[in-house]
């Protein structure tokens, strides 16, 4: 055959052929390049095998031997137990499966495993495997992969491809791929982080001779990732700063002090700072694109009009949409109290409004007489156009895709844009650590606001939790409901919506009860949510439309049914509709199976750490793409592991796009061409200047 390339297809590889490589194609292995970067996704170390004789109750060992009997073995309880014997040269142990009886159609007799795990006493010495490998099928079939080595990697793997079968083909493969991989980054910088070359590190986690050295190489591997993607997004952030030279606004600090002398309490720290960091931004030659992350109620709204200010005084305008009317409604109402002393009157444009109003605001901010406007998607309609848009601010913006967002700041000649979240998506948290985004933090809640008390509840206590929400209601209070469906048909094993607010109104004849969801029409939906905020209505039971809802100091429980199926942000999101009054407030996750997720989220309040969490759960997203969640081109750094090496990328590529911002030199050709074949989605950014 031709000479094998990383370019060449896998089918053509021996021990491969047509059959397996539609099977690798399902991992996404289609290339030889393909196969030498399927990398393990654990290890089993074995590097002390330790005889079967020899084995002690109380012990966690390592051990090899070949299976002489098994079968499954029913207890009184019903659970089915798979059980093997295990022989070697200098013994025999007994080892168990409880629960995985379906093992007896895989594991065989004659062949050798090699297990690890603990060692108990149970009618003699007994080991429940918390991992096993099949090294050899038979007793004929030689010394197998047990040869290779001591710390056995595991590979992702597929129905019709075993792992064993998966490490025999890269085993096989791996020497000649390897030299066919040569190294792109300079000597000086491989001591520098004391780093393995790229042949070191690809043969570290494909054969390690221990743990330690598989890790380091997994971390050369992470931080070329890394840097492909600092290349990437350090080319984009150079496009963007060149789009917006000329553009520069000037702190004139006229209507900006006029708003800090009519507010009616002082701004905290976080917003003194972030009104900084914000300013300077807009007043810099470069173009803003900045994450305000801040808890409810720690006024991002307040922060938010300083900059919409900055931009109005510099003869441009601003731009805030919301993902609800109700909320748009609610900021609208607060800015125009906020800008009342100023003389200045923002606009509201929304879909429900009739169609002589909406011509009358898209007129106003086509001529630039409207210089604040407030509104919803109806903000990105084709016929909405701007006479100067200087800035644009997107409030809850994880309820935007990408491309809304994107709409929104294309009716501008490049304007700002200041993002504003209480728990950034994944996709935020990771834009922020890569350094596409800047951020600026409120921590500090202004004085008067209460605390709140997250707790986990199994269903056992459902009679105490609901007896306590009544009592907070009949004590003053006010309650919201949360699930996750509408109606039961949905799925029969939920608690629906509909469902609830039925039983609640006859269960509670004392309370007035309120239901909104999706389906009902807006007006409705709305009607009720004003009921509630007035007081009128003392217990809401919603699915998650209030998410991103209004201001009801007087909410003090949140009570989240099925709270596991609910992500970590939105339940943040949710917890904080309660604890914007004085008086202590209550979330409450009511669940079947209290998880340690849960536990971890009601023990912080901390939208950082949540995030983190989020992050874990649903990872980054496609940093340089559409998608919000799901597979990212990330998949060998871990983080909060790698947040050094993260550092360390970034540095270097902002070195090397300094000196060379197209990668165009002889020297960074190596780069560009590895970058883009990781991200060919952002070529664009190379065929731009």
């Amino acid at each position: 055959m031709a000479t094998v390339g990383l370019d060449t297809p896998v089918k053509f590889l021996k021990g491969i052929g047509e059959y397996r490589s539609d099977l690798l194609a399902k991992l996404n292995v289609r290339t030889a390049h393909d196969l030498l970067w399927h990398l393990p996704h654990r290890y089993i170390d074995a590097s002390t095998v330790v005889p079967l004789a020899d084995v002690k109750v109380g012990q966690e060992v390592a051990c090899v031997g070949r299976v002489a009997a098994k079968g499954v073995v029913p207890t009184k309880r019903g659970l089915k137990i798979f059980h093997a014997v295990l022989r070697d040269a200098s013994g025999a142990l007994e080892c168990v499966w409880p629960g995985q009886a379906f093992l007896d159609r895989s594991i065989e007799v004659g062949q050798t495993l090699l297990v690890a795990g603990p060692v108990r006493f149970y009618h003699g010495r007994q080991m429940a495997p918390r991992e096993f490998l099949v090294l050899r099928e038979t007793a004929d079939d030689g010394p197998g992969e047990w040869a290779t080595g001591t710390v056995l990697p595991v590979y992702p793997a597929t129905e019709g491809l075993s792992h064993k079968v998966i490490r025999g083909l890269v085993d096989r493969h791996l020497d000649q791929l390897i030299a066919l991989s040569h190294e792109i980054l300079p000597a000086g910088l491989l001591r520098r982080f004391d780093l393995p070359t790229l042949p070191e590190a690809l043969r570290a986690v494909h054969r390690p001779p221990t743990i330690a050295e598989a890790e380091q190489g997994r971390r050369r591997l992470a931080l070329d990732e890394l840097l492909d993607l600092q290349l990437m997004l350090g080319r984009a952030r150079h496009l963007a700063k060149r789009s917006r030279a000329g553009l520069q606004f000037e702190n004139k600090r006229e209507l900006t002090t006029q708003l800090r002398e009519a507010l009616p309490w002082p701004l905290t720290a976080d917003q003194r700072q972030a009104i900084r960091e914000i300013a300077a931004d807009m007043t810099s030659p470069e173009r803003m694109h900045r994450l305000l992350m801040g808890d409810v109620g720690t006024g991002k709204t307040v922060v938010a009009l300083f900059a919409m200010l900055l931009a109005v005084e510099n003869d441009y305008q601003a731009a805030l949409m919301a993902p609800t009317e109700l909320l748009a409604e609610q900021h609208f109402a607060s800015l125009s109290a906020l800008l009342g002393p100023l003389a200045i009157q923002p606009g509201l444009l929304l879909g429900r409004l009739k169609d002589g109003e909406k011509a009358v605001v898209r007129g106003q901010l086509a001529s630039g007489s409207m210089r604040i406007v407030v509104g919803t998607h109806a903000l990105l309609q084709d016929r909405v156009g701007f006479h100067r848009l200087g800035l644009v601010i997107i409030d809850e913006q994880h309820r935007f895709g990408v491309e809304q967002r994107a709409a929104l700041m294309g009716k501008g000649e490049a304007p700002d844009a200041l993002l504003l979240t209480a728990t950034p998506i994944p996709r935020s948290l990771a834009l922020t650590r890569y350094g596409d985004l800047d951020m600026s933090v409120l921590r500090q809640r202004p004085p008067g606001r209460g605390t709140i008390t997250s707790s986990v509840r199994s269903e056992t206590h459902r009679e105490r939790v609901t007896q306590f929400v009544h009592d907070e209601c009949k004590a003053g209070g006010q309650a919201y409901i949360v699930l996750p469906v509408i109606e039961e048909t949905e799925r029969a094993d939920l608690l629906a919506a509909t469902t609830m607010f039925e039983t609640l109104r006859t269960l509670w004849p004392d309370l007035a009860v309120g239901l909104v969801h999706g389906r009902l029409k807006p007006d409705e939906r709305d009607r009720v949510m004003r009921e509630f905020r007035k007081g009128a209505v003392q217990v809401l039971v919603a699915t998650t439309v209030i998410e991103v809802g209004i201001d009801v100091p007087n909410a003090t429980v949140m009570l989240i049914e099925h709270p596991e199926r609910f992500g970590l942000a939105q339940l943040h999101q949710l917890r904080g509709r309660v604890g914007r009054g004085a008086s202590e407030s209550h979330c409450i996750l009511l669940t079947a199976k209290p998880s340690r997720r849960l536990k971890i989220f009601a023990a912080t309040q901390d939208g950082f750490k949540i995030a983190e969490l989020d992050l874990e759960e649903r990872r980054q997203g496609d940093l340089l793409g559409q998608r919000q969640s799901g597979d990212a081109e990330i998949r060998v750094a871990r983080f909060p592991d790698d947040t050094d090496l993260l550092g360390q990328a970034r540095d270097l590529a902002h070195t090397i796009l300094d000196e060379d911002p197209g990668l165009e030199q002889p020297r960074h050709r190596a780069l560009r061409e590895r970058a883009l074949a990781r991200y060919p989605k952002a070529e664009v950014l190379f065929r731009v200047g």
